[in-house]
């Protein structure tokens, strides 16, 4: 049976808004669309939405500053997910999930039931996904992403530029979403000639000191109130030139730069994408946990490599007690990472000549704090974990053994394997450099040291950051079929 799809499209008279409306006409072909236009601030937008009446199976809410250059009906035809995110390539901090939101009837229906929070900080700074959480949460259900060719914030106003990035800044306020936005700095400050980049800092600096760490969400309601009026003065002042209509042929130039394909001409129809081809060799990642290795498989993933970071199921559980290292999943899948193959590396540098491994490591004190957090409440043994997760703690307990000798945080210990590990991978490849690269992504290492060593040319984008487990499972294991578990390595 064809499912019914409608389409929410917002927007606030973005630059891209005419061509993105026709691209998500054409991609999704819906039952019907919405437009909520020129609604500020996006609670008020929000509220908008959820006062519509469906008569749908699903509904794909998105924003005017998405360019969708991928054909969505397969996927939105045969999902059934309650809610999923959608993956995009955001102009300001690369592969990010945000501005296309595929959510089933059911969870509209709900967050439309859902009363606001009042004085509450998370509403006021994310209100569409605050209500949807809370919805979700009331099911018992969860998230899932999807990466899509979607631009994102390409090609927009110099004002919406200036609201967008001072409102990130506000979101921008944890130490790990602060490390973020850092990375993203970094990325404008080596293309600075570029125009956005320059409004992107203008607007973060500004905002910083507008609005301090301690401002209360009533303070800070009230400067997204007033962030269209701060955005145009702020533009103003500096007396660029005004832009021009955006036409189509800086859509498809932009797209061809960034993707060697496109599955769409704008203003055309779709072209099917050629049949990607499996990398010649194997690629592993063997840094220990917490050094980035979600981050680096997600890169691997960006760049075409078709990679799965700590599998749990259970052929690899046997493969592994076993001493099979030469996994199954291999004959699917490019490489794999993490301390799945962390410890043994020697033997598959022998089952797979020619093989690319990647050592991932960061500051040791760094990682000692954090792994030990990580561990921190995730015991070897669950006594009333069900039957689907045994799996789960059997793989945890014997790579908590095989690598780290230990099934309990233990920090001498710890500082000892992370030393240990790191050198004996020098060692081991002392003779070969090309078969391994070092990568630091904490301290800003990315495309630069990653592509040449995979013979590719570097990526013009930030290098993604990626956080949950769930988050890379829902992106990059499904072909895997391992369990969605909600618990973490």
């Amino acid at each position: 049976m064809t499912k019914k799809i409608d389409l929410v499209f917002r927007t606030i008279g973005e630059r891209t808004s005419d061509i993105a409306l026709d691209l998500a006409i054409q991609q999704i072909q819906p039952n019907q669309v919405h437009l909520i236009e020129n609604v500020r601030p996006f609670s008020a937008a929000v509220q908008k939405m959820l006062e519509i009446e469906y008569n749908c199976d699903f509904v794909v809410f998105m924003d005017a500053d998405c360019l969708m250059m991928e054909n969505m009906q397969s996927f939105l035809q045969r999902n059934d997910f309650p809610y999923v995110d959608c993956y995009v390539l955001d102009k300001f901090r690369g592969h990010i999930h945000q501005g296309v939101h595929i959510t089933r009837v059911d969870v509209v229906r709900l967050m439309q039931k859902v009363k606001p929070p009042e004085n509450d900080e998370k509403y006021v700074l994310r209100p569409e996904s605050r209500l949807r959480s809370m919805a979700l949460s009331r099911m018992k259900a969860n998230k899932h992403f999807k990466t899509f060719r979607i631009l994102h914030d390409y090609f927009q106003y110099y004002d919406h530029v200036y609201a967008k990035m001072a409102l990130r800044e506000l979101r921008s306020r944890t130490e790990e979403n602060r490390r973020e936005l850092d990375a993203a700095e970094q990325y404008w400050d080596r293309h600075i000639e570029d125009v956005d980049f320059q409004i992107a800092k203008l607007a973060i600096a500004q905002t910083r000191e507008a609005m301090p760490q301690d401002s209360t969400p009533a303070e800070i309601d009230d400067y997204i109130g007033r962030l269209p009026e701060i955005a145009t003065q702020a533009i103003a002042a500096l007396n660029l030139p005004p832009q021009p209509e955006i036409c189509p042929g800086e859509i498809d130039q932009q797209t061809k730069k960034i993707w060697s394909w496109q599955l769409v001409q704008v203003g055309g129809g779709t072209i099917e994408p050629p049949a990607e081809p499996r990398s010649p060799y194997k690629v592993f990642g063997l840094g220990l946990s917490r050094t980035a290795t979600k981050s680096l498989t997600s890169a691997l993933h960006i760049l075409g490599f078709k990679v799965i970071h700590y599998p749990e199921d259970e052929t690899t559980l046997r493969e592994l007690t076993e001493g099979h290292c030469q996994f199954s999943l291999l004959d699917h899948f490019d490489g794999i990472t993490d301390i799945t193959v962390s410890a043994f590396y020697p033997q598959l540098d022998q089952l797979f000549p020619g093989s690319k491994f990647i050592l991932t490591v960061r500051d040791k004190e760094s990682w000692l704090t954090s792994l030990e957090k990580h561990w921190f409440n995730r015991p070897a043994f669950d006594e009333n974990s069900q039957i689907e997760k045994e799996i789960h703690f059997q793989i945890r307990r014997f790579l908590r053994s095989a690598v780290y000798g230990s099934y309990e945080f233990n920090r001498e210990r710890m500082s000892y394997v992370y030393d240990l590990h790191y050198q004996n991978t020098l060692n081991y490849f002392a003779d070969r450099p090309e078969s391994l690269l070092v990568l630091n992504i904490g301290a800003s290492e990315g495309w630069d040291q990653l592509c040449p060593f995979l013979g590719l040319d570097p990526l013009d984008q930030p290098f993604p950051y990626i956080k949950k487990q769930s988050i890379l499972k829902s992106l990059l294991n499904a072909e895997a079929q391992i369990i969605d578990a909600t618990v973490s390595v």
